[in-house]
């Protein structure tokens, strides 16, 4: 049965390595804004345009005091490339097994070229201070998806 979480819900707790081998754990980020975002492949069209467009937002992402983290079920030497071949400034976690897609709901059937396929949903979900999600966007289209969450991001300051 496919997980479906809503704003309001618990974010369930990871600890997944990055492109460099280091852990980051959920309860790491206690007190801070997580931008948690989960794309189907290192390096293919749709992922580069969302991975681009947060490197693109990432200082005023920061500036609003949130930090972003991307998730695929590529290995650490696929991420380290990517994240070298576009300048990257944020970590790229390596879910292997899809595991911690699981737990969000990132992963499952989808639709790709038409035809039904099981894998990674482009989904992004912001994790408040007290781990609570405060916003969730299910099957993303990549492109100006990073604007949305910076603006999602500044009217839950104000």
């Amino acid at each position: 049965m496919a997980v479906t979480l809503e704003a309001g819900d618990r974010a369930p707790a990871f600890s997944l390595k990055d492109q460099d081998g280091k852990v980051h754990d959920l309860k790491d980020y206690a007190g801070k804004t997580v931008v948690l975002y989960f794309y189907p492949k290192d390096d293919t069209p749709g992922c580069t345009k969302e991975a681009c467009s947060f490197r693109d937002n990432h200082e005023a992402i920061n500036e609003v005091g949130a930090a972003v983290l991307g998730v695929s079920a590529d290995d650490a030497a696929s991420h380290q490339a990517f994240r070298e071949k576009f300048g990257l400034p944020f970590p790229l976690l390596v879910d292997e097994g899809a595991k911690v897609a699981s737990s969000y709901g990132g992963w499952g059937e989808k639709v790709l070229y038409g035809k039904t396929v099981i894998g990674m949903i482009r989904s992004t979900f912001i994790i408040g201070p007290d781990g609570v999600l405060t916003k969730v966007w299910k099957q993303v289209q990549a492109e100006g998806h990073a604007e949305h969450v910076l603006k999602a991001l500044e009217a839950s300051r104000t």
